[in-house]
């Protein structure tokens, strides 16, 4: 078959799953919603401590709503979310986020490697951020 009959074939094949109501297969998202609290916290939308886990390698949607503590960076960011393998404390690729008041969205892949891992804010937010932590677990 040649080059442009494959493409006329998948048109086809797309236009009658379109036309039978047969959406195309999707990765799932882990979706996570967190609030960054003025009380230099994280905490689960209904108030309540965050317990993470994810599977290795995961695709993640993390929707975080940020509410400015006592003090915050000169770039506008007043929280951080920076994930650190609980080990050595070294960061973890792509997971080192400012957060900027309001809400935002992050997509990102979990850590390959199965362990604990700890998120932190970066940001020094008031007296309280040094306890401004969660636990976040990667599963295989």
């Amino acid at each position: 078959m040649t080059g442009s009959k494959k493409i006329q074939l998948c048109g086809m094949v797309l236009l009658a799953a379109a036309i039978l109501g047969i959406a195309p297969a999707r990765a799932q998202v882990h979706v996570i919603e967190l609030v960054a609290d003025k009380d230099s916290r994280y905490k689960n939308p209904d108030g309540s401590k965050p317990e993470i886990t994810l599977k290795a390698g995961e695709q993640v949607l993390l929707r975080v709503s940020a509410r400015k503590a006592k003090t915050w960076n000169r770039d506008g960011s007043i929280h951080g979310f920076t994930l650190l393998r609980a080990g050595d404390r070294s960061k973890v690729e792509g997971w080192n986020l400012l957060l900027r008041p309001g809400s935002q969205e992050f997509q990102l892949t979990a850590p390959a490697e199965a362990g604990e891992y700890l998120v932190m804010c970066t940001v020094i937010c008031s007296e309280y951020h040094e306890g401004m932590t969660l636990r976040l677990l990667v599963v295989p």
